[in-house]
């Protein structure tokens, strides 16, 4: 087979890592439906804005609303046919082993975290929404110093892994049970009151490569199969 027709057969998905799980799921199930290849890029969304802004392109961007509504203004996507894939929910996990706080209540997850030796989360959506809340609580100058924030959840998690003190790490409830039984275990939701979801919507790309499979790609993300596959994943 010629090989430059392979490549442009190819479908490319760039797509915050935060739904990774259930976007895997996915593709494998449109690659055995529709017989198209797809590779997926995970990046960040403040990494995929930089991305998008110096030009890179993609057959389908997966990002918060408002990075779409963002991009749809300058064009790079085609805003209207946005298809939403779901919401992740932030939690407070631990490593395997070390003391459970409470963080049942807004009182509670202040005292856990002003009593933690380490405080870690991402700088990612979820990471933002969380320096805010830390802010409006009063105390994100009270945990500064002992706080490290990476580039994307993985790489977060690995950290507490690694840890030995009373670390406790903030980020997607879905990256986090990733890791449950490999070092980490979910100590719970934040509380209903203060609970940050971040919502991702799946749009082709006006410089798509492969816009056929990116259509395709696309209904697939709409239909109730796809929508089960995401579920069951965690992701709403």
């Amino acid at each position: 087979m010629n090989q430059d027709f392979v490549a442009a057969a190819e479908m490319n998905v760039l797509s915050a890592g935060a739904i990774e799980p259930g976007l895997i799921a996915a593709v494998d199930a449109f690659r055995k439906d529709s017989g198209r290849a797809v590779r997926i890029t995970w990046a960040t969304t403040p990494a995929i804005r930089k991305r998008v802004g110096l030009g890179d392109a993609a057959d389908v961007v997966i990002v918060p609303p408002a990075a779409v509504d963002d991009f749809a203004k300058d064009g790079k996507v085609a805003g209207q046919e946005r298809v939403y894939v779901g919401r992740v929910g932030v939690g407070v996990t631990v490593r395997e082993g070390a003391p459970v706080p409470d963080v049942s209540s807004v009182a509670a997850l202040e005292r856990a975290l002003l009593d933690a030796e380490s405080v870690v989360f991402n700088q990612a959506s979820s990471g933002i929404y969380l320096e805010g809340l830390f802010r409006k609580m009063g105390i994100f100058e009270r945990i500064q110093a002992k706080t490290t924030r990476y580039g994307n959840g993985p790489a977060m998690l690995e950290h507490l892994i690694k840890g030995k003190g009373r670390e406790i790490g903030l980020g997607a409830i879905i990256e986090i049970l990733l890791y449950s039984g490999k070092g980490l275990q979910l100590v719970g939701p934040l509380p209903p009151e203060i609970q940050y979801y971040t919502t991702y919507m799946a749009v082709p790309m006006t410089s798509a490569l492969n816009a056929d499979g990116a259509k395709a790609f696309m209904r697939y993300l709409a239909t109730p199969a796809a929508k089960a596959l995401f579920a069951a994943h965690g992701i709403s």
